[in-house]
């Protein structure tokens, strides 16, 4: 019997519901079957529980291989998570010029998190060249005012 694409809609609604929810294992029966099938969102969702050890044991590898191709994949959320893998080398070595590459992606998709983050990477020239413009601009554009 093949699964139609309402049942992965269902499965997907089904486990993001799960997630939210904090029932974990639950959520990870589902979306484990749709991130292995290439979906973004159960790869970044799975990212998170095998990361943190939710609903299952911590999986570092497998968290940084699901983060990594659902930030590869143009997902926001999933280039800031790996953005702080790689700035506080948890699940991925300490990069922090990788972390900033990630950071950008994702404010340029107009997460504010990453704005303010990569502000204060160019404030205090961590990963990227110490530069005050650069800090201030990031910082206007996540909605903080600078003098």
């Amino acid at each position: 019997m093949s699964e139609t694409v309402g049942d992965r809609e269902m499965t997907m609604a089904s486990g993001l519901a799960a997630f939210e929810a904090k029932h974990f294992a639950r959520a990870a029966r589902l979306l484990s079957p749709l991130a292995e099938q290439g979906d973004v969102e159960a790869q970044y969702r799975m990212a998170i529980m095998m990361q943190n050890g939710l609903g299952m044991t911590a999986n570092p590898d497998q968290a940084y291989r699901y983060m990594r191709a659902a930030a590869e994949a143009g997902h926001g959320l999933a280039q800031h998570g790996l953005g702080f893998m790689y700035l506080e080398g948890e699940c991925a070595g300490r990069d922090e010029t990788v972390a900033a590459d990630w950071f950008r992606r994702a404010a340029e998709q107009g997460l504010q998190g990453s704005m303010t983050t990569l502000g204060l990477l160019y404030e205090e020239g961590r990963g990227v060249p110490k530069d005050a413009e650069q800090a201030a601009y990031w910082y206007r554009m996540a909605g903080f005012e600078t003098e």
